[in-house]
Parts: C-alpha cells; sequence; structure tokens
C-alpha cells in the first residue's frame, strides 16, 4: 500500500516554540498541573482539543474576504443556511457562536428537573448544560464501548437495550430528548453505526421521543461507516451524511471540528415550535437569528468548511493519520483505544499507569508527564473531568480513565506525529516515576478547565 499523502500544500506557517525539560517542570508547576492553565506559546506539540484549533483552505480564507456583516438577513447567512439544509435536510438552521451556545440554548428550553436526556455518551459540555438546566444526563454506552484495548468497528454504539429499559423504567414522558453523539468523543472517537443510529430512532419513535444528533465530527463518522459497515462501501459520503441525519429530529454542532473554523456553531431541526422557542432564547443570549453571535465571515468560513470535510480524499487522510499514530502505539505495548478513533488518540490511563489509583487522577498525571517530557499538551477525559462526590465527599470515578490527544485538522506533518509517538513510548518506558495528583482548588463544574492540584508526595 502506497504512502497516503496530505491532500493539500502547506501555504502559510506559523513557529513552534521550543523549550527544556528544566522550564517545562516550572511551567507545569506554576500552571498547578493543568494543562488548561499552560500558555499556548509553551506548548510543542499542542493536541488539547481539534476544537476551533484546524488550518483553514484558501477559499475558505477567500470566502473570509466576502463575508456580509449587515445585522439582519446577512447573504452569508443564507450561504450557511442552504448548505447546512442541504447537507442534513432539516428546514430549520439557528446559527450560534459555538456548540456549547447551541447545548445551553437547546436544553434551557427541553431540560428541567425530574426529566433525563439518554445518549451513546455526553460529553463535557454537553453533560454540563444538561445539569445546569436541572435535568441528568444518562450514558447507555454499548458493552464493547466499555473496554478501551479490545478492538471492535462501532464501540461508540449507544445500548439500544439498555435504552428500552431505561425508558420503561423512567417513562418516556420524562425523556424529551435523546442525543447521539457521532462519533462518540467521551468513548475513545469511536464511530456509531448506520444500523445502531436507526434503532436508536426507532425506540425513539415509538415512544414519541425526539432523537438529536452531537454532529461535531459527523464526516469522520460517515466515513467509518463506509470503511466498516456493510452496504456502504460504494456509497459516497454525502450519500451516508443524509441517510445519517434522514433519522434525526434534530442537531446540534459545533463547526469548530468538522468544518474547520475557528468558531462557530448551529442548531438544526425540523419542529417549527421548538425553533421558535431557541430563537427567542438565541436573541437574549448570542444575537438576531441571522447572526447568532457570529460575523459574517465566519458564516461564509463554515459553509465552505462543510463541504470540504466530505471530501474523501481529506477523510482517508485523516483517518488514516490517527490510525498510524495508534499503530505505532500498540506495536511499543502502550495502551491505547482501539481501534483508532477519528479525530484523537486515546491513552488508557488506567493501565498506563496501573500504580496511581483512580483517587489520585492517573489520566491527569499522565498528561502532565507528557508535557513535561516532550512539551506536548494533551486532556485528561476521566475522573477529573466526569468524577462526582457522594454525600461523604468520596470520588466517584469515572467509567474510564483516558487521556485524549486530538489532532488539529490539517496542521500537523508526519514528522510531527512522529515525535508525539516516541514522546508517549518514552514516557511508557519510565512510567514507574511519574506520581499521582490531589485536587487542592476546584469550581462546582466542569471543574477540569480551572481546577489547581499537586503532586502527592509519599
Amino acid at each position: 500500500m502506497k504512502t497516503i499523502i496530505e491532500p493539500f500544500k502547506i501555504k502559510s506557517v506559523e513557529p513552534i516554540y521550543f523549550t527544556t525539560r528544566e522550564q517545562r517542570a516550572i511551567i507545569l508547576k506554576e500552571a498547578h498541573y493543568n494543562p488548561f492553565l499552560i500558555h499556548a506559546s509553551e506548548v510543542l506539540i499542542d493536541l488539547l482539543t481539534d476544537s476551533g484549533t484546524s488550518a483553514m483552505s484558501s477559499n475558505q480564507w477567500a470566502g473570509i474576504m466576502q463575508g456580509d456583516e449587515s445585522y439582519a438577513g446577512s447573504t452569508s447567512f443564507f450561504h450557511f443556511e442552504s448548505t447546512i439544509q442541504e447537507i442534513t435536510g432539516m428546514p430549520v438552521i439557528i446559527p450560534t457562536h459555538q456548540g456549547r451556545a447551541s447545548e445551553k440554548i437547546l436544553f434551557s428550553i427541553v431540560g428541567g428537573k425530574g426529566k433525563y436526556i439518554v445518549s451513546n455518551t455526553l460529553f463535557d459540555t454537553t453533560r454540563a448544560n444538561i445539569e445546569f438546566s436541572g435535568a441528568t444526563g444518562v450514558d447507555l454506552i454499548c458493552e464493547e464501548g466499555k473496554y478501551p484495548t479490545i478492538p471492535a468497528p462501532f464501540k461508540g454504539n449507544m445500548d439500544i437495550e439498555a435504552l428500552k429499559t431505561f425508558i420503561a423504567e423512567k417513562g418516556a414522558e420524562n425523556i424529551p430528548l435523546c442525543m447521539m453523539t457521532i462519533t462518540n468523543n467521551s468513548g475513545g472517537g469511536q464511530p456509531v453505526s448506520m444500523q445502531n443510529i436507526r434503532e436508536a430512532k426507532a425506540v425513539c419513535s415509538s415512544y414519541g421521543i425526539p432523537l438529536f444528533i452531537d454532529a461535531c465530527r459527523f464526516a469522520e463518522n460517515a466515513y467509518f461507516i463506509k470503511l466498516r459497515e456493510s452496504g456502504y462501501s460504494e456509497k459516497s459520503i454525502p450519500e451516508i451524511v443524509c441517510e445519517l441525519f434522514s433519522y434525526a429530529d434534530g442537531c446540534t454542532m459545533s463547526a469548530k471540528k468538522d468544518a474547520f473554523a475557528n468558531i462557530g456553531g448551529f442548531i438544526a431541526m425540523h419542529s417549527e415550535q421548538l425553533a421558535q422557542q431557541c430563537r427567542n432564547m438565541l436573541i437574549l443570549t448570542e444575537g438576531f437569528p441571522t447572526y447568532g453571535g457570529l460575523a459574517g465571515r465566519d458564516l461564509e468560513a463554515i459553509s465552505i468548511g462543510l463541504r470540504e470535510v466530505m471530501d474523501e480524499h481529506y477523510l482517508q487522510y485523516r483517518i488514516r493519520s490517527v490510525e498510524y499514530l495508534t499503530n505505532q502505539l500498540i506495536t511499543a505495548g502502550v495502551p491505547v483505544m482501539q481501534p483508532a478513533g477519528g479525530h484523537a488518540i486515546y491513552l488508557d490511563a488506567k493501565k498506563f499507569l496501573a500504580h496511581i489509583p483512580v483517587h489520585q487522577y492517573p489520566g491527569q498525571a499522565l498528561v502532565g508527564a507528557l508535557y513535561l517530557h516532550g512539551g506536548i499538551r494533551g486532556v485528561e477525559i476521566g475522573s477529573l473531568m466526569f468524577g462526582k462526590y457522594n454525600e461523604q465527599q468520596q470520588l466517584i470515578p469515572a467509567q474510564q480513565e483516558l487521556v485524549r490527544l486530538a489532532i488539529p485538522r490539517r496542521v500537523y506533518t508526519q514528522s510531527h506525529i512522529d515525535y508525539v509517538a516516541e514522546v508517549i513510548i518514552e514516557v511508557y518506558q519510565e512510567r514507574a516515576k511519574i506520581k499521582g495528583l490531589r485536587i487542592v482548588e476546584e469550581a462546582p463544574m466542569l471543574r477540569h478547565f480551572t481546577a489547581k492540584l499537586t503532586p502527592i508526595v509519599s
């Protein structure tokens, strides 16, 4: 098999600033062992997130210059609207400044005390917006999705039988919405099969529960369906995407992922009644419905990016580059999520640092070690991000202890990825030296963004 090359040429570059291990030790301590508190200029390879960190194309930059900044009825909005209508088949399109703004609006309306939002797996801001409304977010990941290092083709799937059982127990009247996250970010960037989406839709329809899709990485998920699911190998990505959205009553999206944009998002749906409620809140919090907190230039960039992301040459390169890094780590014996996900690699911190108990946050300890050793910034997806406390203030750990290294789109080259692999493997070889952490300061919600920690001295 020939080398899969980047399907683009580099037209503009920005410098990377190098630091020594000694400098990084000081930086990490001053950041209280939290990568979110490290200055970007002090990071060598930034894999904290793939959200808003992608490189835009020359066509997107050209579109930015054509952005119509009219307050109401912007030409750029109608480009944005028609593109999303064509891709999703949904008539109502509401722009927002990013994905969590879409979630805030949606769940403020459908959520509330005593309500449950069920999902394959909710990501951090989605869950926070659900809980802020007073509702409860419930993850119903399939059984194979609970074992990071055991391969399966669609580990992002929802457990359909668990969905049926949960609805029967809680009552459909208490479940205003089912949210399918594609790809499943908290579950290791793993895809959801078309069959699973179809089955979830059938169950939801039988109870009158709307099915929404968290569509941040819809194109990556569609490419996995093409590769792995029977009956789709000869279908184009736009055809697969069209079918995927046909099962949904609505969707939210952060355009900072699979639209290559630096900012932006939207809500799309079929219900005009729900849309009117969303628009009313949009005007209060985001802006007029034809700009929704975005500049016209951003609306143009998103419109172009949503079409570019469905190019199969790009998707082949994108998925293969993540698989390339995953395979290097598997060969070295590093415990990593298998098979490779779409946008990131996920290290199994519980196995990687088996000597650190979960209440000492092994994922966060591993994040710090990667930065200290090689200047790589990642993020913990484990008990710091998702852990809760019981009535005795004891930690209720997350289901998994993962470290996500999210790869920005069209930003890093193969040599950067080879360097990342080298650093991870070297840290794994020296893992016995890594110590656990304890929290010294935390916020009541989304604590991982601002928490301060310190090493545990034995």
